[in-house]
């Protein structure tokens, strides 16, 4: 991709109302793609849509509103998604939250997995045959550095025997990683090229739902950490730089390269993480 021009191109940014989704959604209209926002609220996601109009002067910014904690949404998301276009040039799988407590879905899902890997696992495999039409294409992870923490549960993926917010916060991100690796293996050939990446300690909202030590510890550090303009950088770098163009199944700190945890690369874990995935996806659309 020219980082500088975006001109026919059509990218969809999750989590695109606030922090460093909407600075990412805000820069590609900026350089000319069609952006399309996704947003849970639709009226902050009208609203986020007329400032992007306005300051980017790009009119061909668009809106779909879906709560990516439901699956179901996120299938009648895709569906939308490809009733208006035929083409997907980029996916920034930008979406992520954290709860105080362990809560279920409608669905019977642990809310912190579905919004934070089940629902970008969904939505890009919903979309991948839009984007390989659309070849040269890119999906861009955002990730956390949090996952080095962690470890896959099986027996703990949806915190069913114990839950800390920020534990299952890093799980989730791992599991991410893991999935982004295996999707790179499996998409080699296919011209769509998919990474992830840590965008930094970022002064965003993030944490305010998360409640208890992590969210006082990030108030009191808010000074010292990155705007999210900055914060966005590495995800922009992903999204537009002839650099990266063929780059896959990669991790990216300040937009360099860098090694994720050795967790990370287990291919075993990643096979058997990939099946789970699939069966806690199929079961969720036997409970709507």
């Amino acid at each position: 991709m020219n980082e500088n021009s975006l001109q026919g191109k059509i990218c969809l940014v999750t989590g695109s109302t606030s922090g460093i989704g909407k600075v990412t959604a805000r820069e590609l209209a900026n350089r000319g793609a069609t952006v399309v926002l996704v947003s849970r609220n639709r009226a902050k996601g009208e609203a986020t849509q007329a400032e992007i109009k306005q300051t980017t002067g790009n009119q061909q910014v668009e809106l779909l509103v879906a709560d990516l904690s439901l699956l179901k949404d996120v299938r009648r998301l895709a569906t939308e998604f490809q009733q208006t276009h035929r083409h997907l040039h980029l996916l920034v799988n930008n979406a992520g939250g954290a709860y105080p407590t362990r809560t279920l879905t409608s669905e019977g899902l642990e809310a912190t997995l579905a919004v934070n890997y089940l629902a970008p696992f969904l939505l890009t495999e919903l979309l991948l045959d839009t984007l390989k039409v659309s070849a040269p294409a890119r999906i861009v992870n955002v990730s956390s550095t949090t996952h080095t923490s962690a470890s896959i549960e099986f027996d703990n993926l949806q915190g069913e025997k114990k839950y800390t917010n920020l534990g299952n916060y890093s799980q989730a991100k791992l599991a991410l990683l893991l999935w982004t690796y295996e999707l790179a293996r499996r998409l080699e050939g296919t011209g769509v090229t998919v990474n992830a990446l840590h965008p930094g300690v970022v002064a965003s909202n993030f944490t305010d739902g998360m409640g208890g030590p992590a969210s006082l510890v990030m108030k009191l550090f808010k000074p010292f950490l990155l705007t999210v303009d900055k914060g966005a950088q590495t995800t922009l770098y992903l999204a537009t730089s002839p650099q990266v163009e063929g780059v896959s199944g990669k991790y990216f700190v300040k937009s360099q390269e860098k090694k994720s945890s050795s967790r990370s690369y287990d291919q075993t874990v990643g096979l058997r993480l990939w099946e789970v995935t699939e069966q806690l996806v199929a079961r969720s659309m036997q409970q709507t």
